[in-house]
């Protein structure tokens, strides 16, 4: 099945349209509490944020080159 190319260019616009007017993500400043979310643990269960804090303070480091291979 073929997409005509007026609904292509309409998607493509709409696309680029939330891109321009989309807002950034808000910087937490020191102090801030930090949004809830939950990644992947060894062995494939979620971990959330929230089960790591009740234990403790909780510090989250990103090591972005780690798997990058340079």
């Amino acid at each position: 099945m073929r997409i005509p190319r007026l609904i292509v260019a309409i998607a493509v616009v709409a696309a680029a349209t939330n891109l321009a007017f989309a807002r950034p993500a808000c910087a937490l400043q020191v102090g801030d509490k930090a949004p809830e979310f939950s990644l992947p643990a060894p062995g494939g269960k979620a971990v959330k944020l929230s089960e790591l804090t009740a234990k403790g303070p909780v510090v989250v480091y990103t090591f972005i080159q780690a798997f990058t291979g340079t």
